[in-house]
């Protein structure tokens, strides 16, 4: 993962912004913070800030002024104002918020607490209370639900793939933009400035999420989900690689917690293995998907990247039973690090509660918006969306000629007899379509695209 951005950096930078309601330069907030920072970190810190919304930028270049965001919060008939932009929370929330922001040393530092799993009883213990599990599954339902697994995931799956990755990452500290986001993703252009581990975890992300949502029959809260959703979301960022996609061996520690988690590894399986068997009894997606977002990052299972594949193992259940996916969107990242430190040290859910809860009902505003300018899909191209990448993607590789006779020997098995004509003809208009920019639909690199374009194969169509 990116270089961990000191917390009391970013607050730093927002009291100084407190005391200048018209707006600062960046030479003016410099000068007035305790600490020093070069100005290129002060000029990253201010991108994440702006980036979180947390503050406001106006102008362009030297002349950018940087402000805060106004919050207004009634207080006894008053109204107070202040920077930092937060969801809704209810009082014993705000209780949790309180806690886990006093100074580490003022904080008392807790190991793993066994009883906090060992407690939980399907079908018996709820996190999420029936009225809430019943207003979420209102927001998540979608028309024809009903129809096989992961078929309205693959459906918004190129919004899903963006939001997700972007927002996933943001919550690490991953300073890319959207936007960024979404030219790495669909065209591989990495920006100039930012680190790689950066791209890498982006692109990590891709790859995650393109298993849960083409491996629908296959994927689960199940062991060889989760490893491979590790695998895949650390390739290439572990000091160690043979730590990919294996519980860890080691002990680690969690920067900016009093939270020690296990150390022993006999312990660590027993434990995972818990969670896995526990969150499979859970009957309802909702509270199946709240469990895994709590206990699975309080064990720290992996080395690293641990909250990163509970956030998308959490959207397993959804992908499953034809939800609204959740992705993180506009959640404020330090209400999120606020509700994970309360579940470290506290082992209270209340404050990730209400996040999940939130972040659910924005993520269901965006995909009905999706959904609504996308008009009915293609069911036959839906049906065949895999068959037809790998075919697409094989033909490139092997620098074949978009012909039918090609096409008709990679016809794959899985494609019903009475449908391979249409099936040749959707071939066909893919490879006609195709160019370096879209290259990544397939899996392909814009070189192998180009490489194919130049030996003239789509002139043969």
């Amino acid at each position: 993962m990116p270089k961990r951005i000191p917390t009391d950096e970013l607050d730093a930078i927002l009291r100084v912004l407190d005391q200048l309601p018209h707006g600062g330069s960046i030479e003016e907030i410099g000068h007035a913070l305790d600490l020093r920072l070069p100005r290129r970190t002060l000029q990253r810190r201010l991108a994440l800030l702006v980036e979180q919304k947390r503050l406001i930028i106006e102008g362009r270049g030297r002349g950018s002024l940087y402000r805060s965001v106004v919050v207004t919060k009634p207080t006894g008939g008053k109204k107070e104002v202040f920077g930092e932009i937060y969801i809704p929370i209810s009082p014993e929330s705000e209780a949790v918020k309180q806690a886990v922001r006093k100074p580490i040393q003022n904080r008392r530092p807790v190991g793993y607490n066994r009883a906090f799993l060992d407690a939980y009883r399907p079908h018996e213990t709820f996190y999420l209370s029936s009225e809430t599990r019943q207003h979420l599954a209102a927001l998540g339902r979608v028309p024809g639900g009903e129809r096989p697994a992961g078929t309205y995931a693959r459906q918004i799956f190129n919004r899903l793939l963006i939001d997700l990755s972007w927002n996933s990452s943001r919550l690490e500290g991953n300073t890319y933009s959207l936007l960024e986001t979404e030219r790495l993703l669909e065209l591989g252009e990495t920006t100039e400035g930012k680190e790689a581990r950066e791209s890498q975890m982006i692109l990590n992300h891709k790859a995650a999420i393109e298993m849960l949502v083409e491996e629908v029959p296959e994927i689960g809260l199940n062991r060889f989900t989760l490893l491979n959703l590790h695998a895949l979301l650390s390739q290439n960022l572990l000091a160690d690689p043979q730590a990919c996609g294996r519980l860890r061996s080691i002990p680690v520690g969690i920067a900016g917690t009093v939270y020690h988690p296990l150390e022993v590894p006999q312990l660590i399986e027993e434990y995972f293995q818990k969670i896995l068997d526990t969150a499979a009894a859970i009957p309802d997606p909702f509270e199946q998907t709240f469990f895994v977002m709590v206990h699975v990052p309080y064990l720290q299972p992996f080395e690293d990247v641990n909250k990163r594949v509970s956030r998308l193992a959490a959207n397993i259940p959804f992908i499953r039973h034809n939800l609204c996916p959740l992705s993180f969107i506009d959640v404020p990242q330090q209400a999120y690090v606020d509700a994970m430190l309360g579940v470290y040290e506290l082992n209270q859910v209340e404050l990730l509660r209400d996040v999940f809860v939130w972040a659910y009902g924005r993520s269901c505003q965006q995909y009905v918006a999706v959904q609504q300018n996308m008009g009915q899909p293609d069911m036959f191209r839906l049906r065949y969306r895999r068959a037809l990448g790998d075919v697409v993607a094989t033909m490139v590789r092997a620098m074949e000629p978009a012909t039918e006779a090609a096409v008709r020997t990679r016809m794959p098995a899985e494609v019903a007899q009475a449908d391979r004509a249409g099936f040749t003809a959707l071939v066909l208009v893919e490879l006609k379509a195709l160019h370096a920019g879209n290259a990544v639909r397939f899996g392909l690199r814009p070189l192998e695209v180009e490489g194919w374009l130049v030996n003239g194969a789509p002139t043969k169509l």
